[in-house]
């Protein structure tokens, strides 16, 4: 038989380890809770940002549409009816409101059928982090002979042009005011630095250049999900039409959703 040995108690921990054991511990948990912070972080910013502009946006087009009086868009063409085309003469170009004064709308069917943004005036963060699109105040008005620049976020504060890099040419980009709608095609996009602002000039990166053509330029952040670069999709007008006229066939459901179901 062999003897059991008699267990020896335990020596007591040095001082310094229990200091070490406890420093990280409390480590441990400073990164576990700075986790949940960045993450909860990242949720407002990718989602409750949006949530709250997406809100107020409709309130924008709200009063926008109580601006145009109540009066409802003109019924399109029925379905299959090929549509004459219409010269209305030159566009109407409107003197540009204060800063935070509601423009008009913009549709992009290439964004959805339900994409309907206002575009206001001036590109502060006052501006972007909640009202939709904003105007570049020293470029030109919609219709206008020059260029029509806009801004917007592209995955946060509303995502207005998220999808800014889905365009392909031929696109129709329609934006409308209270004299009427304007009618851009798409035609090519750049990826630049944030320093050019040569993209907002009357004929976009060329500076000098005396404008001949209505130009309509989107800027937004590059890539999605950050801000090392600038994405600058270009457009150029192709048609106008007063509001008398009623909206193109294309989107008269959409300004009726927008407009009238304001």
């Amino acid at each position: 038989m062999v003897l059991q040995e008699k267990a020896r108690p335990a020596a007591a921990p040095a001082p310094g380890a229990k200091i070490l054991r406890g420093t990280v511990q409390v480590l441990g948990e400073l990164l576990i809770t700075a986790g949940i912070i960045l993450l909860l972080f990242v949720a407002w910013q990718l989602w409750w940002t949006n949530v709250e502009s997406d809100a107020k946006q409709h309130e924008v087009i709200k009063e926008f549409a109580q601006g145009l009086g109540g009066a409802a868009p003109a019924s399109p063409a029925p379905a299959g009816t090929p549509a004459a085309p219409v010269d209305y003469g030159a566009p109407v170009v409107a003197t540009a409101p204060g800063h935070g004064g509601t423009i008009g709308i913009m549709y992009i069917p290439r964004f959805g059928p339900n994409y309907t943004r206002p575009i206001v005036q001036g590109t502060s963060s006052d501006v972007l982090d909640t009202l939709g699109l904003g105007h570049y105040s020293n470029t030109a008005m919609p219709g206008a002979v020059g260029n029509f620049a806009v801004a917007g976020h592209r995955q946060t504060h509303g995502a207005v042009l998220d999808n800014i890099h889905t365009l392909v040419p031929g696109d129709k980009i329609y934006v409308q005011t209270k004299d009427g709608y304007y009618v851009y095609v798409f035609r090519n996009n750049q990826i630049v630095l944030p320093s050019r602002t040569d993209v907002l000039e009357p004929v976009p990166t060329k500076p000098g250049a005396k404008p001949t053509e209505s130009f309509l330029t989107m800027t937004s952040c590059n890539p999605r999900f950050g801000s090392q670069e600038r994405i600058i999709a270009y457009a150029l007008l192709d048609s106008w039409r007063p509001a008398s006229a009623g909206p193109p066939a294309e989107i008269a459901a959409e300004v009726a959703a927008a407009i009238g179901g304001s």
